[in-house]
């Protein structure tokens, strides 16, 4: 793991007229760092600020904005959206053409530019994360949503990626009322992914993992069924489980780490310590084989760039669906917040630990090793 460090670093300031800054509240943990200091993302600088996960107290606005004051209560979108592009008017937030201040990087890596996100490299922008005291947020009237009173501070702060990351797994994933849905990750957007496939109606979900308190936490707060991928084979598991024809939906939550108990794990694994490859897709070759025939399967998980021994020819002669996509928050945050204040969606138990901006280098190497039963750390600055 490369090193991490809390340093100081200057208050960021307005940069344009569409500008909030906010006072981080809550910050978190989340597995797609992880990539960021393992060193499987490429173009990290020395000093840049991690985070994209918060929920803050807005403490200055620009002058064009129009839809927040000093005071508010914000959960800020991890993808930033201008609001005016082709792709942001088609609810494609992610992919926004005018947030990523570094363009054509992304063209080499994956033929397109994505949109900004907060502290996730400078292939995808070089905004400053939200592991700070402070944040600068750009286009707020687009990205910054205002929190519900009946919603606290640690429900409200999932919402501000894996809520919406899972729930968009299950809505273009096609999850149908009667579907069969099998999730790969019982992390915070596997148990997101498998809450909203069955709110979408689903008559079973069943969510696959190997760390015991994660498989407990998706069985008793999300009310998946559950399958440990060290005590079984999980493809002839689910085919058991749904008549020998496959889940309709799989979605993969896992990532370009994934973990494995087979031979396959450590292939995978020399290939991507030897830059062979950048990514492990080892759920995602699960996904594809365990599913139905004419299925979908939706990949949540971050990878970024090539895997080896991808099965191509199980998705064409499957007649498989096979989607992809960074979270889309914009779309799904102000729905989501709705549920959360309503009861129907139950996100605070996904924060198992809490700790200070200090103790976050320590949260982030328990988190990785899943030590002390951690899903979730909870950065606050006033701790």
């Amino acid at each position: 793991m490369n090193k991490l460090s809390v340093e100081q670093v200057p208050d960021p300031v307005l940069r344009n007229d569409q500008d909030v800054i906010v006072r981080l509240v809550a910050g978190t943990t989340c597995g797609s760092d992880l990539h960021l200091i393992g060193g499987y993302i490429p173009f990290m600088r020395a000093g840049d600020v991690i985070g994209h996960e918060f929920v803050g107290e807005v403490v200055e606005v620009g002058s064009a904005v129009r839809r927040h004051a000093v005071g508010d209560r914000v959960v800020v979108c991890s993808f930033v959206g201008c609001g005016r592009c082709w792709y942001c008017t088609n609810d494609l937030w992610s992919l926004c053409d005018n947030t990523n201040t570094n363009p054509g990087i992304g063209q080499a890596l994956f033929g397109a530019d994505t949109g900004g996100i907060f502290g996730y490299s400078h292939a995808m922008g070089g905004l400053r994360g939200s592991h700070a005291e402070y944040v600068r947020v750009p286009f707020a009237d687009y990205g910054a949503f205002t929190v519900p009173d009946g919603v606290d501070d640690t429900s409200a702060l999932f919402v501000s990626d894996s809520v919406p990351t899972g729930w968009m797994g299950a809505d273009l994933g096609g999850v149908q009322p009667g579907d069969v849905v099998a999730v790969w990750g019982c992390g915070a957007v596997g148990q997101m992914a498998a809450r909203a496939a069955i709110l979408l109606g689903a008559e079973r979900v069943i969510s696959i993992d190997r760390i015991p308190e994660r498989l407990e936490m998706t069985r008793r707060f999300v009310g998946s069924e559950v399958i440990d991928y060290t005590a079984t084979d999980v493809g002839a598991e689910l085919r058991e489980r749904t008549g020998g024809r496959g889940p309709d939906v799989c979605i993969e939550a896992v990532g370009m780490e994934a973990h494995s108990d087979g031979p396959m794990h450590l292939y995978d694994q020399v290939k991507q310590q030897l830059r062979l490859q950048t990514d492990r897709p080892t759920a995602v070759r699960q996904a594809i084989h365990a599913c139905r025939k004419g299925g979908t399967v939706f990949v949540l998980g971050v990878f970024a760039g090539a895997v080896d021994k991808f099965p191509l020819g199980a998705v064409i002669n499957k007649g498989l669906t096979l989607r992809g996509a960074q979270v889309h928050g914009q779309r799904y945050i102000p729905m989501l917040l709705e549920r959360v204040a309503a009861g129907e969606l139950n996100t605070a138990h996904l924060a198992t630990h809490s700790v200070s901006l200090d103790e976050a280098p320590t949260a982030y190497d328990m988190f990785k090793h899943k030590s002390d039963g951690c899903v979730r750390a909870v950065i606050r600055p006033g701790l």
